[in-house]
Parts: C-alpha cells; sequence; structure tokens
C-alpha cells in the first residue's frame, strides 16, 4: 500500500505519516514536507523518484505526471485499467493526503502583490485531490488532519479504510478544492474588475428547532472569518439553544449596541429598541433603560456594552428575559444569572471595527447586497437649519436620538430625553402614524414620573424626512423641545417654517437612515 503525503498545513502529519509507516504503506512526498518527514527519521520516496522526472519550474511541476495520475484513477474492479497501468509501469497509490497552498491567507495580508498572490496558487494540489476524490471506491484522499485518527483507527483494524469513510472524505476534498477555487476565483474577478459574480461561503453553525415559526425548518450559518458583534462567535454561559427569532433580534440588539461608546443598555423586542440609554456607568444605564419601557422588556433581550456587575444582575433577575449580552460577565453577576436556567446569557466580542462590511438579505429567487449602514453622523450645532438653536443639552440628547431612530424600522420615530428613549414609533405605513404612537408612549411614561414630555425637554429624532408640516405640528402639541431628521423633502420649508412657529429648534442632518 502507498501513499502520498505533500502538505501544505503540517499540524499532526509526522506523526500520520509515522504510523502509516509502522503499519507497512510506503510514503511518497514531494519537497518541504519530504524534508520535515525525512528529518523525523520516516523512511520516504520522492515523488521525482517514482516519475522519472525532476521538479521543474521552481516546483510548479512536480506532481502532474501519468504516474501518479494514472496511480490515483487506475480503477481496480476494471481490468483493462489494471493491466494499462502495469504495461506502463504504474504502481497504485492508495491515499493521497494533501492540502493546498494558504491562498486565502496571502491574499489577506495588507501589502500583497498579485505576483505573490498567484505564486500561491495551488495546481497539482487541486489536482491530485480530484483525482483521488473521483476514485474514492478504491482511494482514501485526506484533506484535514482532524481525519487522520479516523483513517488510522481504521487501517489498524481491517488494514484500509471503509467505503463509507471514503465517500465522505471524498466529499470534503471536493469541498475543499471548491472554496479554495472559489477564493481564487473572487480574487481574480477582483483585479480583473468583473463585478458580476458574487461567492458565498459559510459554514453551518447548527441546527435550529425551527425558523419564524414551528412549521418551518432552518439552520445557523457562520461566515470563516470571526467579526465582532456576532452571535456566530459568541460564546453561551448559560440557558435554552437560541432560536431562529431570537438570533434575529439579538443581532438587532448588537447592531445598536455597537453605535455607543459610552455605557450603554438596550432592551429590544421584534427587532426594534423597548428601551435605550447611556449612562455614567451600567448601572445607571440599566436604570434609564428599564424606566423607558418597564412593559415591553417582558419577555426581551437585553444588550450591553460593558461588563455586567452583580448590582445589575441583581436588577436583571426578577425580570423575565430571553437573552442577555455583554462582552463580559463579572463572576458573582454570572452565577448569581445562572440561577435562572433557560436565561441564555451570551459573551459577545465587542471590539471596535472599521471597513466596509457587506449585508446579505434573501429575496425570492435572488439576494440584496448592500454596505452596512455603520456611520451615523454625529449631530452638530451647525446642522440646525432653523431660528432658534439648540442648547448643549439638546444637542447630545438629539445625537442619542439620532443614533437610536436608525435602528428603528421605517418609518420610524422616537423621543429622548438625558440619554434615554421614552417613545418609539415603528413601521407605520405613514410617518405622523410613528409620531403619534412614539409622542403618545413618552406622555404616559412621563405621566407616572410625574411630569411631561415638555418639562422633561425630551427631543424627537426622524429616520427619514417629513413630507409634510403636520410632525412638527404634532411635536409642538406635546411639548417636544427640539427635532432632528434628515431633511431632503421638497417640502422641507414648511417644516422649518412650523418649526420656527412653534419655537422649537430644527436640525437636518443630510442623512438618513431607512431600515425596512
Amino acid at each position: 500500500m502507498r501513499a502520498l503525503i505533500s502538505v501544505s498545513d503540517k499540524r499532526g502529519v509526522v506523526g500520520f505519516a509515522r504510523e502509516l509507516s509502522n503499519l507497512g504503506w510506503e510514503i511518497l512526498s514531494t519537497s518541504g514536507t519530504m524534508k520535515m518527514l525525512r528529518e523525523a527519521g520516516i523512511p520516504v520516496t520522492s515523488v521525482s523518484d517514482v516519475t522519472g522526472f525532476p521538479e521543474i519550474c521552481d516546483g510548479r511541476v512536480k506532481t502532474l505526471h501519468p504516474k501518479i495520475h494514472g496511480a490515483l484513477l487506475g480503477r481496480r474492479d476494471i481490468p483493462a485499467h489494471m493491466k494499462e497501468l502495469e504495461d506502463n509501469g504504474i504502481g497504485l497509490i492508495d491515499l493521497v493526503c494533501v492540502n493546498l497552498y494558504p491562498f486565502r491567507e496571502t491574499i489577506a495580508k495588507p501589502d500583497v502583490t498579485m505576483e505573490d498572490a498567484v505564486e500561491h496558487i495551488d495546481i497539482g494540489g487541486p489536482s491530485m485531490l480530484r483525482s483521488a476524490a473521483k476514485n474514492w471506491a478504491s482511494v482514501t484522499v485526506v484533506v484535514n488532519p482532524e481525519d487522520y485518527d479516523t483513517v488510522l483507527e481504521e487501517i489498524r483494524t481491517t488494514g484500509n479504510t471503509t467505503p463509507e469513510t471514503r465517500l465522505q472524505l471524498s466529499a470534503k476534498a471536493y469541498t475543499h478544492t471548491a472554496e479554495y477555487d472559489m477564493a481564487i476565483s473572487a480574487y481574480m474577478r477582483e483585479q480583473a474588475s468583473l463585478p458580476e459574480k458574487l461567492f458565498l461561503e459559510f459554514d453551518e453553525k447548527q441546527s435550529l428547532r425551527y425558523g419564524e415559526n414551528p412549521h418551518q425548518a432552518a439552520k445557523f450559518y457562520k461566515t470563516p472569518k470571526a467579526v465582532p458583534y456576532s452571535l456566530a462567535t459568541a460564546v453561551q454561559l448559560n440557558g435554552k439553544e437560541l432560536s431562529y427569532n431570537n438570533i434575529q433580534d439579538a443581532n438587532a440588539a448588537l447592531n445598536i449596541v455597537r453605535e455607543f461608546t459610552e455605557p450603554f443598555a438596550v432592551g429590544l423586542k421584534h427587532m426594534n429598541p423597548c428601551g435605550a440609554a447611556v449612562g455614567k456607568d451600567i448601572l445607571d444605564a440599566w436604570k434609564k433603560t428599564y424606566e423607558g419601557d418597564k412593559t415591553s422588556i417582558f419577555g426581551g433581550i437585553v444588550g450591553f456594552n460593558r461588563e455586567v456587575t452583580i448590582e445589575v444582575a441583581e436588577l436583571l433577575k426578577p425580570i423575565f428575559l430571553e437573552i442577555i449580552m455583554a462582552p463580559s460577565f463579572a463572576p458573582d453577576a454570572l452565577e448569581l444569572l445562572r440561577t435562572k436556567k433557560n436565561l441564555r446569557l451570551l459573551q459577545v466580542d465587542m471590539t471596535p471595527v472599521e471597513g466596509v462590511q457587506r449585508q446579505l438579505v434573501s429575496v425570492n429567487g435572488g439576494l440584496l447586497v448592500q454596505e452596512q449602514d455603520l456611520a451615523t453622523k454625529k449631530v452638530e450645532a451647525g446642522m440646525c437649519v432653523t431660528k432658534k438653536a439648540p442648547t448643549e443639552a439638546q444637542l447630545a440628547d438629539l445625537d442619542f436620538a439620532w443614533h437610536m431612530v436608525k435602528h428603528v424600522k421605517s418609518n420610524a420615530i422616537v423621543v429622548a430625553a438625558h440619554g434615554m428613549l421614552y417613545g418609539v414609533g415603528a413601521g407605520q405605513m405613514n410617518r405622523i402614524g410613528s409620531a403619534g404612537i412614539a409622542l403618545r408612549q413618552a406622555a404616559a411614561t412621563l405621566k407616572e414620573e410625574g411630569t411631561d414630555i415638555k418639562s422633561a425637554g425630551c427631543v424627537l429624532a426622524s429616520d427619514g424626512f417629513f413630507p409634510f408640516d403636520d410632525c412638527v405640528d404634532a411635536a409642538a402639541s406635546f411639548g417636544i423641545t427640539a427635532i432632528v431628521q434628515p431633511g431632503g423633502s421638497v417640502r422641507d420649508e414648511d417644516s422649518v417654517k412650523k418649526a420656527d412657529e412653534c419655537g422649537i429648534p430644527m436640525l437636518m442632518t443630510g442623512e438618513r437612515h431607512f431600515k425596512h
């Protein structure tokens, strides 16, 4: 029995080759792998000695030879194949252990040149893998070091791998070459300015009990590359398995959390915030978040951008929540929250990240791709379009509200004061409808506190422009003290005029944040 071993990922390969040799297998190899195995004292035959041809073109050509591919592709169950191999002095190869040049790792380097990238495109490796995988009925093909133990155990037990294992390994080999070719194709198309193809690669993270509803099957897939603010790499510290809806909601909460650098907490239900606040510390932020909407948070999701302390945990424990997310949990806080066995506790990497990220949305028969809406303008005094200018306190609240309203389903209106969310109007078919919901909710919450919108100094933010002056009129009637909106309507002047009449500062950011 003969095995050809030539790998870029050399984890465990010495032990694998040594055990095969001890089991009586002849080992063939090339270049760096051959050198490593020989230095480890393992008998190795050079592929050049098998082919009778040296490695040429700086190693670009070494295994592309009939004595290699004939040895892999010849069918053992067809006598004519076996005679042709014998007539041409070709001995069989029964196992191929190959993984490919590190192309992805090469192009990930910030200073990579195209010349360097091209030199890391493997040719002989994929060819051997495809040949061996095609003839899986007789040939074992191994691309992942994690499969070494399984292969060795079967060879020790029966003298060879089982057909079932060879089929699985064949499928893995084709996946390995497909992913490799996809990365190369994507890179080369980018260099050639050919944008009409989109290649996606996701690995299954887990099967879910069901999708949005019990009659829908669902799975959760993750990208090969880990990114911050991702549930795909979050560490679950407690609770039941995440559901489809949990993942959707938690992802929406994480997108809100990433907006803020100061201590921040958010409560979320059905993809919309139901309470959010910044504070002097995380305890202060949570108290304000909860006070903003004590009703809607029931059965909701909570996200923090600071470690959950025991003081915060003591306030969280009595509330029925589905998920609590944070960059970390203090040991005593974790111990306390773990007494609620079904409560999901997720530790999430919240490392700040720069650069463009893609957002993918499936539609029937297609896929929408856009840049994720990560950048948000800071609301500044120079954006004011009314006669009356905002105070410094109003500017801070307008900036907070502006960062929040982009995460509310359009048409979106939020009401805020003192770095705290008081009212949310989401997903209505007209903007005045959303404004009414947000204003009434804020008024009711503040009434419980013994005050009103005007006395509290509440401000209002809109994710899109005002097509009419009715939202300004409604805001004024409730006592809103300042407004921020994108602007851009042909009737902007009507809203500015109405704000001036009401003595309300209005700011226009010049950018909108629709969220459908």
